[in-house]
C-alpha cells in the first residue's frame, strides 16, 4: 500500500473518530433540547418518541414559576467577579513561580493542584459552619469567595505554563533597559499571553457557571445561581422530565453560546506554546 493510501486511509479514519466523539458528546444535549419541547406524557414515554408535536408551555411554566433573570444575574456576577479576582490572586504567583523559582517551586505548585483533588463534601460541615458564622450564608460575596477559592490551583497552573512559555532573555532584555515588574508585565508579558489569560478566563468561568454543588448547599434564594435554578425543579412528587430539561437548557445555553463564540480563542490559549 502507497504512502499516499495510508495517508488518506488516517485521515479518514481520524475524520470518523471525531465527528463519532462530537456526537457523542452531544447526544445528550441534543436530547435534553428534545424533552424540553415535548409534552410531559411524551417525554416520558417507552420506548422514547423522537417524532412529536413541540410545545412552548414547559418553557413557559418554567419562566412562570422561578424569576430566571434572578437567577441569570447571579450566575453572571458570581461566575465573572470570581474569575476576575482568581486570576488577580493568581497572576502574581505564577509570576513569582515562573520567573523567580525556588528549590520548591514544583512542590509548591503540586500541592496547589493537590487541593482539587480533595471531595467538596469532606468539608462541607466546615465550610458550612463558618459562613454561617460570617454572616456569608445566602450571599454573593460567599459564591464568590468559594468559587475564587476552588479555581485558583488550576488558574495559576495555567498561567504559569503560559508565562514558563516566554523567553527568559526577553525579561532580561527588559531588566537591562530599566522596566519595573509591572512594566514588564504590562508592557511585555501581557501582550504576550493573552490568549492565554483569555482561555484561563473562558475556562474558569465556564467551571463557576457550572458548579452545582456549593451553590445548593450555601444558598437559599438570594444569591442562587442557575444551577440551585434546576434542582428546585425536582420535587416530592417526583422529576417531571420536560420541565426539568426546559429548565436545563435555559441554564445552560448561556455558556453554551459563550463557549461556541469564543472557541478560535479558547483553542488558540489552550495551544499557546506548543508550537516553537
Amino acid at each position: 500500500m502507497s504512502e499516499m493510501k495510508k495517508s488518506l486511509i488516517a485521515r479518514v479514519t481520524l475524520f470518523v473518530i471525531g465527528w463519532l466523539a462530537a456526537i457523542l458528546f452531544f447526544f445528550p444535549i441534543f436530547w435534553m433540547g428534545l424533552a424540553a419541547f415535548k409534552p410531559e406524557p411524551i417525554a416520558v414515554a417507552t420506548p422514547p418518541r423522537l417524532f412529536f408535536s413541540p410545545t412552548l408551555l414547559n418553557m413557559q411554566t418554567v419562566l412562570d414559576r422561578a424569576d430566571y433573570l434572578h437567577f441569570f444575574y447571579n450566575s453572571v456576577l458570581i461566575s465573572f467577579a470570581a474569575t476576575a479576582l482568581a486570576i488577580a490572586l493568581a497572576t502574581p504567583a505564577a509570576y513569582a513561580l515562573a520567573f523567580f523559582p525556588k528549590k520548591n517551586s514544583k512542590d509548591i505548585l503540586m500541592w496547589m493542584l493537590s487541593t482539587k483533588m480533595m471531595p467538596a463534601v469532606g468539608v462541607l460541615v466546615p465550610i458550612y459552619l463558618l459562613f454561617k458564622n460570617s454572616g456569608l450564608l445566602d450571599s454573593r460575596a460567599g459564591l464568590i469567595g468559594i468559587y475564587t477559592l476552588m479555581n485558583l490551583p488550576i488558574v495559576v497552573w495555567l498561567i504559569y505554563t503560559f508565562f514558563k512559555d516566554i523567553p527568559k532573555d526577553l525579561i532580561e532584555a527588559a531588566r537591562m533597559d530599566g522596566a519595573r515588574p509591572a512594566a514588564q508585565f504590562f508592557l511585555l508579558l501581557l501582550p504576550l499571553t493573552a490568549p492565554g489569560f483569555a482561555s484561563t478566563a473562558l475556562l474558569s468561568v465556564i467551571f463557576i457557571w457550572n458548579e452545582a454543588f456549593w451553590s445548593i448547599n450555601l444558598t437559599v434564594t438570594h444569591a442562587t445561581p442557575l444551577t440551585a435554578f434546576i434542582a428546585s425543579f425536582s420535587s416530592p412528587q417526583g422529576l417531571f422530565w420536560a420541565k426539568l430539561s426546559a429548565a436545563s437548557l435555559l441554564a445552560i445555553a448561556p455558556i453554551m453560546v459563550l463557549g461556541w463564540m469564543s472557541q478560535k480563542q479558547l483553542v488558540r490559549g489552550l495551544t499557546f506554546g506548543a508550537v516553537k
